[in-house]
């Protein structure tokens, strides 16, 4: 009968987030411990809080060694925003600026 009895192989001796392990047999036929990776969430927008498509989903030490090209999609906001807010955002001050011309046109129409 053998024993299975594996132990950690750091000194944090707790089972926490951090500490997350798998048995794994080594080509010695050796069980042992391996760490795990924590799992990485996906870039969020900034407004609706969707997924961000085309960024890559690492964790932060990670992401600070990706280049800005990996990081961010080329248009305005890429990599902090999605599509669908940029494109409201946009049409929104568009809207805007149609309303204040408007206004200074009626209130010329008024003066005269």
């Amino acid at each position: 009968m053998v024993l299975n009895r594996v132990t950690y192989r750091r000194r944090l001796s707790y089972n926490t987030k951090s500490n997350k392990v798998r048995l794994n047999k080594t080509p010695g036929g050796k069980l042992v411990m391996m760490y795990a990776k924590k799992k990485t969430g996906m870039t969020k927008c900034g407004d609706c809080k969707r997924d961000l498509r085309g960024v890559p989903a690492v964790r932060p030490t990670k992401l600070a060694g990706l280049s800005r090209r990996v990081k961010s999609v080329s248009r305005a906001y890429g990599g902090s925003k999605c599509s669908g807010c940029v494109r409201s955002r946009i049409i929104r001050a568009f809207l805007i600026e149609e309303q204040k011309v408007v206004a200074r046109v009626l209130k010329a129409q008024a003066k005269k």
